[in-house]
């Protein structure tokens, strides 16, 4: 029996049940049993600090037993998609150069490449943002090897960044992206700081600074959100509602229209115990920032430990050879290349604009490659939700009802596959 086997990636700290819904909705949307979804268990959770290139290693792993755990059960997979949501989608483009190199491709069809909200160019640092710039510094540093490529602080391959090489067009990363039937590329236009528009989209402008985006039409219950995406983005960006004046009658009325904080499912509680919780948010939200920067840093220590023992284990005689090695011999196989340095300073043209996030010149040498395939970009727009990053997915529907808002998005990824 003929599969079509599609392969969904998780994001940074997450696991495989936060892209539950794109395996739900594609099955619903594609009944039958020539679709067989995998959904990769090695590279979650704290294993995600591991690299962008580990964690690849990982997923093919997973894949190739995958194919051949079907194979014993008579059903051979001749057809191939996969799809990655944020750190998901870069293991994702790493995971088809492997795949190349292997030469999979000669027997089984690329059909359908996704991503969904990922940082293809890594983290941009945004303007006059305190959050963004101590991010620039302690990332690379608290996430261990994946903190590294996020900012293009590594040097993977003759001293270039992981994310440079990946959209080499003369590297099998980008010959293997390439070589997929459809690439489409699911992006919020705003309310996602964890994966701004311009690194998910692909694009060195911010939409409503300087371009008109064109987006999703689609329906969804009011109940979740009036307008998950439209045709046309406005020319700006909703205006924020004013704040009365202190002390003034709509001040004071204000109080009585308060919703909620959106506090995590075990801190939400009914009346009165709620109010308890909520004057009780200056002391848990330091705790929970200091709890959570221990944490951060104790994984990131365990990951550069676990990296140490798996460089080692690789350079073992006859273990499998990582795709980064074999990369290294080719090169020094061949005369080196002159690369256009170019000077990473602040006065790059087009960055002086205020509002624009800042981008290196290698973040946009990334999206002038990238951009030459031929990509079809999804831009969603959730004007009204707060954190658009983890809603694009669905990610968590059990406890948080904003995400069933995303739903629309993800029926349109289920609709656009190829089968």
């Amino acid at each position: 029996m003929a599969l079509h086997l599609l392969v969904i990636t998780h994001g940074m700290w997450g696991n495989p049940n936060h892209v539950g819904e794109l395996e739900r909705v594609v099955k619903e949307q594609h009944p039958g049993d020539d679709l067989h979804v995998l959904r990769p268990q090695t590279s979650r959770e704290e294993n995600t600090y591991d690299g962008i290139d580990w964690n690849g290693e990982r997923v093919v792993t997973e894949i190739v037993d995958e194919i051949a755990s079907l194979a014993a059960q008579g059903r051979t997979v001749t057809r191939f998609s996969i799809t990655g949501y944020s750190l998901g989608g870069l293991v994702a483009r790493y995971v088809v150069g492997i795949l190349r190199q292997r030469n999979f491709f000669d027997t089984i069809t690329p059909v359908n490449f996704n991503t969904i909200a990922t940082p293809h160019l890594g983290v941009p640092r945004m303007p006059s943002s305190f959050f963004s710039s101590m991010a620039g510094v302690i990332g690379p540093r608290m996430l261990s090897r994946t903190g590294e490529q996020f900012f293009c602080a590594d040097k993977w391959l003759k001293g270039r960044p992981l994310l440079e090489v990946m959209a080499d067009p003369d590297q099998i990363f980008y010959q293997g992206l390439a070589a997929f039937q459809t690439i489409r590329i699911y992006a919020n236009a705003v309310n996602d700081t964890t994966v701004p528009y311009v690194t998910a989209a692909i694009e060195v402008h911010d939409p409503f600074v300087s371009r008109e985006v064109t987006g999703l039409e689609i329906e969804i219950d009011e109940k979740y959100s009036p307008r998950v995406a439209s045709i046309r983005l406005p020319d700006v960006p909703p205006t924020p509602t004013p704040k009365p004046t202190v002390l003034s009658p709509k001040w004071f009325k204000s109080f009585t229209n308060i919703k909620r904080p959106p506090l995590p499912p075990f801190l939400q509680f009914r009346f009165p115990f709620n109010y308890v919780v909520y004057l009780m948010i200056p002391i848990l939200f330091p705790t929970f920032i200091t709890l959570a920067l221990f944490r951060i840093t104790v994984a990131s220590r365990g990951s550069r430990l676990r990296i140490r023992l798996l460089e080692e284990e690789a350079a073992t005689p006859g273990s499998v050879e990582r795709l980064a090695h074999v990369l290294a011999k080719l090169e020094t196989q061949v005369e080196s290349t002159v690369l256009d340095l170019v000077e990473e300073t602040e006065s790059t043209p087009g960055n002086d604009t205020k509002n624009q996030p800042y981008l290196k010149p290698v973040q946009r040498r990334i999206a002038a490659n990238l951009n030459k395939l031929p990509l079809i970009k999804e831009i969603a727009y959730f004007p009204t939700i707060r954190f658009a990053h983890a809603v694009i997915v669905c990610r968590d529907v059990k406890n948080f009802e904003s995400h069933k808002a995303g739903v629309g998005i993800v029926r349109h990824w289920a609709n656009s596959f190829i089968l």
